[in-house]
């Protein structure tokens, strides 16, 4: 089992997802993923689910506020990306044309936060550990494997990532697409594509991927289920077999079966 016991700085490390439903979720991503999950009260009628397989977190949910509702946020993903200090990240976000949309913040005893917005539009998040490392299993099934910007200007968000978290990068042809790499030392770290006009109306998006054993049952099971296949199942040559899926609540995420697990 790929255990995590530490997120290295400039790490994906939390996937994160606020939901319309917090009940159609929970029932939802069990089902796909066989995730054991856990409420816990943190404020006068608010609940955050934890997420677990095998007694290990592997990210968490919580229903949307009625102000949330009200202002059309729609249900999505958040990625988490583990760094050493939260405050002097920001200060180095905002110098890189980045900016705060929530926090810092202390999360009680167990780690301080941030959400940003990088210069193209995309929202992320920052997270400073302290008793909750993030994710403590990945590359598994159900459990996080990569996180993938989608970008209408991927030299202005390249030239944000390398300075922030001090990532390489390299650009390659994959199938006919440009895709861009980037790496956290010799670790890969995240990929970014640019969003085509065919795509349609995408907004920038940090997309998250999680592993399965079964990428055309689970998309099977994803679509029987209230979700919908955006694209795929395809293959990628010498990484695996995915597709970009939406749940029910319209959050998008992506599964892939993995021919060689992430490192």
């Amino acid at each position: 089992m790929p255990e995590v016991s530490a997120h290295s700085n400039g790490t994906f490390c939390w996937p994160e997802l606020s939901t319309t439903d917090s009940a159609g979720a929970k029932e939802f991503y069990k089902s796909i993923f066989g995730w054991d999950l856990h409420d816990d009260e943190v404020g006068p009628g608010q609940v955050y689910t934890m997420a677990s397989k095998s007694g290990k977190n592997v990210g968490a949910m919580y229903q949307q506020s009625p102000d949330q509702k009200a202002q059309g946020v729609p249900s999505h993903w958040l990625s988490y990306v583990s760094v050493d200090d939260v405050d002097k990240s920001l200060e180095k976000v905002q110098s890189l044309g980045g900016a705060a949309i929530m926090g810092p913040m202390d999360i009680m005893d167990i780690g301080r936060m941030a959400v940003l917005s990088d210069p193209t539009g995309a929202a992320f998040a920052m997270w400073q550990p302290k008793k909750h490392i993030g994710a403590e299993i990945v590359n598994e099934h159900g459990a996080l494997c990569w996180n993938e910007l989608w970008t209408n200007d991927e030299s202005k968000a390249n030239t944000f990532y390398t300075g922030l978290f001090n990532w390489a990068s390299e650009t390659a042809d994959m199938n006919g697409m440009k895709y861009t790499s980037f790496k956290n030392g010799e670790r890969p770290a995240a990929g970014m594509m640019e969003i085509k006009p065919e795509m349609g109306p995408v907004p920038p998006n940090w997309l998250v991927y999680f592993a399965i054993d079964d990428c055309d049952g689970s998309v099977e099971k994803i679509n029987k289920l209230g979700g919908k296949t955006l694209h795929g199942p395809a293959d990628i040559p010498g990484v695996g077999r995915f597709a970009v899926c939406m749940d029910p609540q319209h959050a998008a995420f992506a599964v892939i079966q993995l021919e060689m697990p992430a490192t």
